[in-house]
């Protein structure tokens, strides 16, 4: 027996109600037809010119809509709120979770059955996965894909090169006349950064998922095999719908651990941890924060790409895209995973070939050794941080340091540069109050720049620690993450400049050299910097967002609420 169509709820009732819903979508030119029992497909676009990742999305969805109708599917464009990295203000992460709101109660209110979310740029991958699950109707992601690699002076460069820039600005290295000629030489086609950064990092996830076709995480977005990988997504979520295959379907655990070791194979961002634990809490797959370094352990970095390498997204499809790292790591992974084509994982990359052994190594063979991941505990970050030592400095691997404390953004912005500021190479950089709750929104300013005047003796890095996020695209020793966050009252907000801190990453520690008595003496003295901003959105994130351990979601809005709608509206 053929499963009734959700969209039927709509355009299948008679009378009034049935009127009222098919006279006004005739209104744009449809016919009956389209109404009688074709699946109902969205198309969630966050296509929009403030977020130049996407900018191209309303081409993309144009190949989406062509692959529904050549299926038998009815496609419906719809927009939500997009989220631009380098636009946005304060932090596009201050709105994963309200963007995650916006595409739950769109589709759930809506006549569809079944969704493709089109996604880009960094926060837009998460927030519409997460909405989505909350909802749990059949979708599949189409990434819009990186842009293609920069070229300055005979070099490539990319994203990752912005902070290498910054340094040499700062240090007279480089004059702005250089950098204005830098950038327009970096972003020279449409898509996302061209490393391995979050937006990156965020496709290859949902691609390890499965929540995409195979190949959707490398495909540059200005080839136009992008096109043909949308257009044949929307065939394919034409045949979810009657397939009746389903996010919890692919989004098991054993899907979530595959997830996690492909991305310790290719380095990618921190950020990930944060989102995946975010898109766990709302499908309801048990997932903590430790999960993480346990199953990346054994994982060694295969994709040499920047910023833990040195290529680029354009070059890892040209060796064989994802596809040939799952394939290398296929005796690590759970195999059998169903994945949004209706393939096992297995099935996806056994013909999988890698064309380049620089861009993509063997597992016996690995470019590097370490994980991309490690997860710290200690007395400084009691529910955890996290570090990538991929990207990060072997000699600052295991560090002791006096803490230059800064207590917050605007504290580091007067003083780094301070030619006064007492700071050596040895030293150790803490921001405070740039987490969740502090900043609100827990921005990318982990990785601090080295001061001016430890740049000009030609240091480079330095161990660095904050309750922030940091760039996919960045790099350096730099601890992330710290929970519970300065404003929350913990450990982290009782550091004080010229405190010892130990940073050892092989044992998985980062301790603050103050004895407990002292911390307690502290937290006493400690006078709370934490101001609720008064109205809006910004207020309910405040009252509501969860630690980054858990995932930086708005507690109310773990789990699922389902696809029922148990009101009519006339």
């Amino acid at each position: 027996m053929e499963q009734k169509l959700r969209s039927q709820n709509w355009f299948g009732k008679k009378g009034k109600d049935g009127f009222i819903y098919r006279a006004w979508m005739k209104n744009q030119g449809i016919p009956n037809y389209e109404f009688t029992g074709k699946p109902i497909i969205g198309i969630c676009n966050t296509w929009s010119e403030l977020t130049p990742c996407n900018a191209h999305f309303r081409e993309l969805a144009e190949s989406v809509k062509r692959g529904i109708s050549e299926a038998g599917g009815f496609p419906v464009e719809f927009p939500v709120m997009s989220l631009g990295e380098t636009l946005i203000k304060p932090t596009a992460m201050l709105y994963r979770n309200l963007v995650s709101m916006d595409v739950e109660e769109s589709i759930r209110a809506n006549p569809l059955d079944g969704v493709v979310l089109l996604c880009g740029c960094d926060k837009t991958t998460p927030a519409l996965v997460m909405g989505a699950c909350s909802v749990n109707i059949p979708t599949i992601v189409v990434s819009g894909g990186p842009m293609l690699t920069g070229k300055y002076k005979g070099k490539d460069i990319g994203t990752s090169d912005v902070w290498r820039f910054s340094d040499g600005l700062r240090s007279g290295l480089m004059t702005e006349e250089e950098l204005s000629v830098a950038e327009a030489c970096m972003c020279r086609s449409r898509g996302h950064c061209a490393v391995m950064g979050t937006a990156s990092s965020m496709a290859c996830m949902v691609e390890s998922l499965g929540l995409s076709l195979p190949e959707n995480a490398a495909i540059p977005a200005a080839d136009s095999r992008r096109k043909v990988l949308a257009q044949l997504s929307g065939i394919r979520i034409v045949e979810m719908v009657r397939e009746n295959l389903r996010l919890t379907d692919i989004l098991t655990r054993n899907a979530f651990e595959n997830a996690i070791r492909v991305n310790a194979a290719i380095g990618g961002s921190t950020n990930f941890v944060i989102h995946l634990l975010a898109i766990a809490g709302r499908i309801g797959v048990k997932l903590k924060l430790e999960d993480f370094d346990k199953l990346s352990a054994s994982i060694p970095l295969i994709a040499n790409l920047q910023p833990s390498g040195k290529y680029f997204m354009e070059d890892l499809y040209y060796a064989g895209g994802l596809p040939a790292v799952m394939k290398e790591l296929i005796s690590l992974l759970h195999s059998d995973c169903v994945t949004a084509n209706g393939k096992t994982i297995l099935q996806n990359v056994e013909n999988a070939a890698c064309y380049n052994r620089e861009v993509i190594a063997a597992t016996n063979d690995p470019f590097k050794p370490e994980s991309g991941l490690a997860v710290l505990k200690g007395n400084l970050c009691e529910n955890g941080a996290v570090i990538k030592p991929s990207a990060a400095s072997p000699q600052l691997m295991q560090h002791t340091g006096k803490a230059v404390v800064f207590e917050d953004i605007e504290d580091y912005k007067n003083r780094i540069d301070d030619e006064n500021l007492d700071v050596d190479e040895h030293s150790i950089l803490v921001l405070k109050n740039v987490g969740p709750k502090g900043y609100p929104g827990m921005p990318e300013v982990g990785n601090m720049g080295i001061p001016k005047k430890l740049l000009a003796k030609g240091i480079t890095d330095m161990v660095r620690i904050s309750d922030g996020r940091m760039s996919g695209t960045g790099f350096g020793t730099v601890v992330l993450h710290v929970s519970p966050e300065a404003t929350e009252g913990g450990h982290f907000a009782m550091v004080k400049t010229g405190d010892l801190i130990t940073l050892d990453v092989l044992d998985r520690k980062l301790h603050l050299e103050v004895s407990d008595e002292e911390l307690e003496k502290r937290k006493k003295e400690n006078k709370n910097r934490f101001q609720i901003v008064d109205r809006g959105y910004v207020h309910l994130y405040q009252l509501h967002v969860e630690q980054a351990h858990l995932g930086a979601d708005l507690d109310f809005l773990k789990g699922a609420s389902g696809s029922e709608v148990t009101k009519d509206s006339h």
